[in-house]
C-alpha cells in the first residue's frame, strides 16, 4: 500500500480536529432556519476540507466522528438521521482524499476543482444510496433523490464549489498543506 495513502502528520491532525470542531459548530449558524441544513450543508464544508488537505484516513476519520461528535453535543442531527449522515460524511471525505491523491493533471488549481467536484458527486451519490435502500425502502424515487441532493442543497453546492477551492489554495500558497 502506498505510505502516502495512511501517512499523517501532527499538522494535519490538527486540521482535521479543527475542522471537526468547525463541522460542530458552524450548523449552530443555520438551525434558526427551518430546513437549513438541507439548504446550506453546513457540515460538509469541513468535511470535504478535512478530506482535501488531510488525506484519506483522517479525512474519512473527520468525517465519521463530526456527525457523531455533533450528535452528542448539541443533538444535531438527530438519531434516525445520524447513521446516513456519517455514512455521506465519510464518503465526502474519502473521495476528497483519494482524488486530491490520484487526479493529477499539469494544473494544480484544476486538480483540486476536479477532486471537489468528485467528492461532492459521490458524496451525493452515497446520501441517495443509503436513503433508496436503508432509511426508504420503496418510498425512494429518483425524483426525491433528485431534489434533496442537487435542488434544495443547490445554495450549499454553490457555496462549496466558490469557498472551499479559495481555502485550500490560499493554505496551498501560504505553504501550510501540501498538494
Amino acid at each position: 500500500m502506498d505510505k502516502k495513502l495512511i501517512y499523517f502528520s501532527v499538522k494535519q491532525m490538527i486540521f482535521a480536529a479543527s475542522l471537526a470542531a468547525i463541522g460542530v459548530v458552524l450548523p449552530l449558524a443555520f438551525h434558526g432556519i427551518p430546513g437549513a441544513g438541507m439548504i446550506f450543508l453546513p457540515m460538509h464544508l469541513p468535511v470535504l476540507l478535512a478530506g482535501l488537505i488531510c488525506g484519506l484516513p483522517l479525512g474519512l476519520l473527520t468525517g465519521i466522528l463530526t456527525p457523531i461528535l455533533s450528535h452528542f453535543i448539541i443533538g444535531m442531527p438527530p438519531a434516525p438521521i445520524l447513521p446516513a449522515m456519517v455514512v455521506e460524511l465519510a464518503a465526502y471525505g474519502a473521495a476528497g482524499a483519494l482524488l486530491i491523491r490520484f487526479v493529477r493533471t499539469k494544473d494544480t488549481y484544476l486538480n483540486i476543482h476536479i477532486s471537489l467536484l468528485g467528492a461532492m458527486l459521490i458524496g451525493r451519490v452515497v446520501f441517495g444510496l443509503i436513503n433508496a435502500l436503508i432509511l426508504n425502502v420503496g418510498g425512494y424515487s429518483m425524483q426525491i433523490w433528485l431534489t434533496a441532493a442537487f435542488v434544495t442543497a443547490l445554495p450549499g453546492i454553490v457555496i462549496q464549489i466558490v469557498l472551499i477551492p479559495i481555502i485550500v489554495i490560499t493554505l496551498w500558497k501560504a505553504k501550510l498543506i501540501e498538494i
